[in-house]
């Protein structure tokens, strides 16, 4: 059996600088893999909603089952930020992505306002191809700490040209961004734009040589894999904002694709790419929309975007058993929504098909004359609310707060409650696959409880990277390129 050095051993080397980049990593590739706000409750709403569909849906009679993801567990991980005890996605991120504690608010950043390289910044200088795959804006928190760094994270227009590498003292440092967030690469001139300046950072793509996709048909035609279509780089963003919750996503499959499909193409496209390297790639994938359901306690969009979580876990734990040079880890950020089951049933989620999100869309465009009928015929039921009483309707109507009241009405119907509209202090799971000796090694390394910030040491060990010294090189850049803090903002830590 072979056993590489242990974290702390590992940790003590990196402090020392006695890594010697030139050694073969002990794995050619890397993937890591946030479920944003995801906590235990978050799980198990999923397994005990696909275990009673199995089981004849018979809540008196469960049985136990495993999600992919249960069956990787090795810890848990601590969150807490350096100002606050509940951290932001932002100061989380920083800490797995970079390994440095800072405070919310902070992207890739440290308390000093200083920059500090990440895990992908530091296997892309060492030769790995990189890519970030997400269904948030792909400017949003967590997807900006790999390859951005800015003291505010609500600088969305400044972290969109980092991550292209427009202004990044580094240049471009992802080779494949796949996600939402299509308005910050336009310039303003675009009535779609999201940008107050006139750079067009899709047209800086193109200019170093990045294939650019802005719909589902030219994700489509690089899904086949063949020819120029699937060489790197390439960016596509399938969204103006955020991409749609999944079970949204599965009602118009033609508008984008799903996060399964991104991870496929993504990997496929990286393990093509390093066919004939001793480096291989580093991914970070993110199931970036459970959080946004946690915040909007919607137990439908959470629900299903779990689920399409473990079906990631699944597909990558299948990769890695075929290509048995890659390792994986995943951990969420933090928990949202306060998630706890009691007097739980969820089998009244099965009739819903569309969050609360897709529902105020639908209420918003609606333009006919008999809103009620609208309301109690094609909202209602779409939510899984079709058979409330008509003083219910008449209520919903009259408090004109769709999303709450949907919300609230499902959530009490499955027993589902939550204690907040934004993150808790909570300790999430640590999860993580590979394959034979690989896998042995991070059981041993890494079962346990830890600090967020200790999770990138291993992934430094395993490639034989040193993000330290490309810290050296960002502080180099001329000062002031990160921006300032916003310090009105301080104490906040419930970000949507």
């Amino acid at each position: 059996m072979r056993y590489a050095l242990s974290l702390t051993i590992a940790g003590t080397l990196l402090a020392q600088g006695s890594f010697a980049l030139g050694f073969l990593p002990e794995a050619r590739n890397f993937i890591y893999i946030v479920p944003d706000g995801f906590g235990i409750a978050s799980q198990s709403l999923a397994r005990d909603y696909v275990s009673l569909l199995q089981n004849g849906e018979n809540p008196k009679a469960p049985v136990s089952i495993q999600l992919p993801a249960d069956e990787m567990v090795i810890g848990n991980v601590r969150t807490l930020a350096s100002d606050n005890l509940i951290t932001d996605s932002a100061a989380s991120a920083t800490a797995f992505g970079c390994g440095v504690k800072t405070y919310n608010d902070a992207i890739a950043v440290d308390v000093d306002g200083k920059p500090v390289a990440s895990i992908l910044e530091a296997a892309k200088a060492d030769g790995f191809k990189t890519g970030l795959v997400v269904t948030s804006t792909i400017n949003h928190a967590t997807p900006a700490c790999y390859a951005a760094h800015v003291a505010d994270r609500d600088s969305y227009e400044k972290i969109a040209e980092h991550e292209i590498g427009y202004s990044h003292p580094l240049g471009p440092q992802v080779d494949i961004l796949l996600g939402g967030g299509r308005c910050y690469f336009k310039p303003k001139s675009d009535p779609t734009s999201c940008r107050k300046d006139d750079i067009d950072l899709f047209g800086f793509a193109k200019e170093r040589g990045f294939r650019v996709m802005q719909d589902r048909k030219a994700f489509d035609e690089l899904k086949k894999g063949h020819g120029k279509a699937a060489e790197l780089p390439y960016i596509g963003l399938f969204n103006d904002g955020q991409m749609m919750y999944e079970i949204d996503r599965k009602q118009q499959p033609n508008k984008e694709p799903s996060l399964l499909e991104m991870v496929d193409t993504a990997v496929t496209s990286l393990d093509r790419a390093t066919k004939k390297s001793s480096r291989g790639y580093f991914l970070m994938i993110e199931a970036s929309r459970i959080d946004h359901a946690g915040h909007a306690n919607d137990p439908v969009g959470h629900l299903h975007d779990v689920i399409m979580y473990n079906d990631v876990m699944k597909f990558v734990r299948k990769w890695i058993d075929k290509h048995p040079d890659t390792v994986m880890m995943s951990a969420a950020d933090h928990e949202t929504g306060g998630l706890t089951l009691n007097g739980f049933n969820p089998l009244p989620l099965k009739a819903a098909t569309m969050t609360t999100e897709h529902a105020g869309r639908l209420w918003k465009a609606y333009n006919g004359t008999d809103r009620r009928a609208y309301l109690k015929n094609t909202i209602l039921p779409g939510y899984g609310l079709g058979d409330l009483p008509d003083a219910e309707v008449d209520t919903i109507l009259k408090n004109d707060k769709l999303a709450s009241d949907l919300s609230t009405r499902l959530s009490k119907k499955a027993g589902i409650n939550w204690s907040t509209g934004g993150h808790t202090a909570a300790d999430i799971t640590l999860y993580g696959y590979g394959n034979g000796w690989r896998g042995d090694d991070l059981k041993l390394n890494m079962a346990g409880n830890w600090d967020n910030t200790q999770l990138p040491a291993y992934i430094e060990r395993v490639l034989k990277v040193n993000i330290k010294k490309v810290t050296e090189k960002l502080r180099k850049a001329p000062a002031g390129w990160v921006g300032k803090r916003n310090l009105s903002k301080r104490g906040h830590s419930h970000e949507h």
